[in-house]
């Protein structure tokens, strides 16, 4: 596994392992039923973690960015990854940090923006035997994750995808009232769930570009700064770097 994914999951990444193989224990032994009462127990059910029975509500299809907010926009740029942000945030790229203004670096309120990026077909990389489902590429791994659902897990491979989903989706606050919806801009293939509220917004974009790769954007706004267009525009600008 490549060290910058690790620095991402290795707190849940062997909780995971061990729940799959359980979870392979039972598929072969035991009934979805229990299966789904495994997993339950190992992650939680759906009242105390929502995500795991959401879905993306809406498929957006093509949608169109806001280009005059990006122009209002500042360049960040990291070792393999550029993108375009708003001057209030602090931008982390795995273990880089940046400040927009580092004199006043303590008094951002927390508006941060966390970025993670990996090459073309890194997930069918990581685990090859998922082609063997008809899992082709990262986009399709991606979509199966966010559509995974606890409620209707049936074999091993639907429970693989929960807990992949369990692992995926970040801090959203109140996951009762998270949207979650399927999109595409500027050649990217997007999922973005998101949580607006007046005590701020928070959202999680998944992107997959074919000739960039994957793309992680989250977003922690307490002050409630960004919407969903703004964070589109935000997304369409982020960019591998060869």
């Amino acid at each position: 596994m490549k060290k910058r994914f690790k620095q991402l999951i290795t707190k849940y990444f062997l909780i995971a392992v061990i729940l799959f193989m359980g979870a392979l224990f039972l598929w072969k032994f035991g009934l979805p039923q229990l299966l789904r009462a495994y997993l339950q127990f190992g992650i939680g059910t759906c009242g105390k973690i929502p995500i795991l029975c959401k879905m993306p509500q809406e498929d957006l299809g093509e949608v169109a960015v806001n280009k005059e907010f990006i122009a209002g926009l500042v360049e960040y740029r990291f070792p393999n990854t550029k993108i375009l942000v708003p001057r209030q945030f602090n931008i982390v790229f795995e273990r880089i940090r940046k400040y927009y203004y580092k004199k006043y670096k303590r008094m951002d309120k927390g508006a941060t923006i966390y970025l993670l990026h990996e090459p073309v077909d890194f997930f069918i990389t990581l685990f090859p035997d998922i082609k063997k489902k008809g899992i082709e590429d990262d986009y399709e791994f991606l979509s199966r994750t966010m559509c995974a659902n606890l409620g209707t897990v049936n074999n091993v491979t639907d429970a693989f995808f929960v807990i992949m989903k369990s692992i995926f989706v970040p801090n959203l606050s109140d996951q009762n009232h998270v949207k979650m919806i399927r999109l595409s801009f500027d050649g990217k293939r997007a999922f973005i769930n998101y949580y607006l509220s007046e005590k701020g917004n928070f959202f999680d974009c998944s992107l997959v570009s074919l000739k960039e790769g994957f793309f992680k954007i989250y977003i922690k706004d307490p002050l409630a700064q960004l919407d969903l267009e703004k964070v589109i525009a935000i997304a369409s600008t982020i960019h591998a770097l060869n």
